[in-house]
This record gives structure tokens, C-alpha cells and sequence, in this order.
């Protein structure tokens, strides 16, 4: 039987409520008075008290002294280790490699190397590296951790987004806005007016590691327009104006004025509302 609620008759009266809680206190506080250890007597009866040790004043001395001394057994005690400063070692050889391996230490440019060159009203934000021989116009911006490396010619207006990877020899033209985490590699080119969006993937190497290819990124034509997530294999030409759908992977070249869209990408007309430049 379910009960919403108690009546009077179920109900323990206040007054009976008091009297168990004063009953309870009475109990509690005989309980109390009949146990007279104290809280010391308590405490070591579980444990042994500690010895008395009669300390005497010298009033010469100025300080107290004990007549009776016990030595302390330590637990453990942690050897003092004095550290030495590390010193690098010079005596020995330097690292060789073979020559056909191609491995060497550090950056050396050749002598006609030249520092790069910005133009005016630029924004490079932190941990951004641009290496010799690159050459970039006005109104330069970056995000975070961007790698330009040598050989890369970019021009006015151009947006390079945080963790962008630019590899050397790249032509980057006018008023251009790469998105984050774009991988641009060597010989790649991009005209005026192209938008990249974030986390596209561009490829030099037909077959990677598997024989002699020479090397051929993708060449993105004036006004075209890259969604996020795409990737695009070497030596594809993206047509003016075309537009590649987020996610594309792009196997053949695009039309000027076409849609890649899908896995591998399908090549579809661009409605004529979408043949227009891209406005930034």
C-alpha cells in the first residue's frame, strides 16, 4: 500500500521527539563522566609513553641541557649527491654520413644565397620560419608555425593561415588566402584570386619512393576556389574559376569553370550563379 503522506495518529508527537533526544544526551554524558582516563591515558594505552628526559638549566651556558640522551633510529636517511655541471664532450668524432644518403646537419645556403625579402605592412606571427631567397609583396599576413621555405616567390595580398607548410620553389600570385594546415609542396603553382581552404593536401610525387619521378605539384588557376579536406595529386591543373568541393580527391585535372566534387571526383559544370570571382 503506497502512503503519500502521514496522519496525526502516525505522526510521533514533539513532546516525544524531545524526550528520546534528552534521553539520548543523559546517556551520552554518563557514558562520558564514567570513563575518568584522561586523554593522554587513552592514547597510550595502544602505545608505549614516551621516556622523561630531566632537562637542567646552566645558567652559564645559557641554553638547557639534557642529563639523559637517546639516540634517534633513522628510517632512512638520503645520501647527499652533489651534481657536476655536464660538460660537453669535444674529443669526440664528428658524425658522418654516406654521401649517397643526402643527410646532413643544420642549414647551409650557397654564397649567393640572400636573406628574404618582405614588402611593406606585413603581420608574422609567432613561430613562423622563412628561409633564404623567398620574395613576398605587400600586406603579408600569417598565422602561427608557418614554414616557407627557399626559392618561393609570393605576391600582394596574401593570407597564409597557422601551421601552413610552403616547400621551396612555389609561386604564389596576388591576393590569395590559404587557409590552416595546408601542405603546398615543391613546384606548385597558384595564380591570383584562389582561395584554399583548411587542411588541403597537395602531392609532387606520382609514385612516392617506388622510381625516378620528377617532381609536379599542382598548378591552381586564377579564381579558383578549394574546399577544406581536399587532396590533389601531382601534376593536376585546377581550371580558372573552378570550384573543388570540401572533402575532393582530385585524380584528373579540373575544367575552368567546373565542379570536382566526391571520392575520386566527379568533373560536373558550375551552375553560371557560382561563375564568379572570389570576393575576400
Amino acid at each position: 500500500m503506497v502512503r503519500f503522506s502521514q496522519t496525526l495518529d502516525d505522526a510521533p508527537s514533539r513532546n516525544q521527539k524531545k524526550y528520546y533526544a534528552r534521553q539520548g544526551q543523559r546517556q551520552y554524558y554518563e557514558e562520558r563522566t564514567a570513563d575518568s582516563r584522561t586523554i593522554d591515558d587513552i592514547v597510550y594505552s595502544q602505545f608505549p609513553r614516551p621516556k622523561q628526559v630531566n632537562r637542567s638549566v646552566s645558567r652559564d651556558k645559557g641554553y638547557v641541557e639534557p642529563e639523559e640522551y637517546e639516540p634517534i633510529n633513522v628510517l632512512h636517511e638520503q645520501p647527499q649527491i652533489e651534481r657536476e655541471s655536464i660538460q660537453p664532450d669535444y674529443s669526440k668524432p664528428e658524425l658522418t654520413f654516406p654521401a649517397d644518403q643526402n643527410i646532413q646537419f643544420g642549414v647551409k645556403y650557397s654564397p649567393n644565397s640572400k636573406p628574404p625579402v618582405i614588402g611593406n605592412n606585413y603581420t608574422i606571427r609567432s613561430n613562423s620560419i622563412i628561409y633564404n631567397d623567398v620574395v613576398i609583396g605587400d600586406n603579408f599576413r600569417t598565422g602561427h608555425n608557418v614554414v616557407i621555405r627557399e626559392n618561393t616567390n609570393i605576391g600582394d595580398d596574401v593570407l597564409i593561415g597557422t601551421n601552413t607548410v610552403i616547400e621551396g620553389d612555389v609561386i604564389i600570385g596576388n591576393d590569395v588566402s590559404i587557409q590552416s594546415n595546408v601542405y603546398i609542396p615543391t613546384n606548385s603553382v597558384i595564380e591570383d584570386n584562389v582561395f584554399i581552404g583548411p587542411c588541403a593536401c597537395f602531392t609532387n610525387d606520382k609514385y612516392p619512393v617506388r622510381i625516378n619521378y620528377e617532381l609536379q605539384g599542382p598548378k591552381v588557376r586564377r579564381g579558383a576556389s578549394i574546399g577544406g579536406n581536399t587532396t590533389f595529386l601531382s601534376n593536376v591543373e585546377v581550371g580558372e574559376g573552378s570550384i573543388v568541393a570540401a572533402g575532393a580527391i582530385v585524380i584528373h585535372s579540373v575544367p575552368p569553370f567546373y565542379l570536382a566534387i566526391g571520392t575520386p571526383a566527379r568533373i560536373k559544370p558550375l551552375p553560371d550563379h557560382l561563375k564568379v570571382p572570389n570576393r575576400f
